[in-house]
């Protein structure tokens, strides 16, 4: 029996909010372009029915739709910001914790050839 996904289910407020966030741009998007949702289904390839989950940020639909959409649509570029380890805040800090504080020599042993 395949595993539930329970993040398809019930996923955590923030992350619903964000899909929804999402889907609602893509659809004011697609209107600005007074496309259908079939044009973007044609352009992106995917169907219509599909479109649809995607504009109601529907959290069982694959993130290549959500990104196929985005390109269809000229949006692309902007997902490269997302997770940028540039604006890691909390990951630049804890990197910084843990370089050491001031240098130390490495140790070598000095191999001769004495026997």
């Amino acid at each position: 029996m395949p595993r539930t996904n329970d993040l398809l289910k019930a996923p955590p407020a923030a992350v619903s909010d964000a899909l929804i966030k999402l889907g609602k741009n893509i659809r004011e998007a697609r209107l600005r372009r007074n496309w259908r949702e079939q044009d973007l289904a044609n352009k992106v390839g995917i169907s219509r029915a599909m479109i649809n989950n995607v504009e109601h940020g529907k959290p069982s639909v694959a993130v290549t739709n959500y990104l196929g959409a985005l390109w269809a649509l000229g949006l692309l570029e902007h997902v490269h910001d997302v997770a940028d380890p540039a604006r890691d805040e909390e990951g630049q800090m804890l990197e910084h914790r843990r370089k050491p504080k001031r240098a130390r020599p490495a140790r070598t042993r000095d191999l001769d050839d004495d026997f």
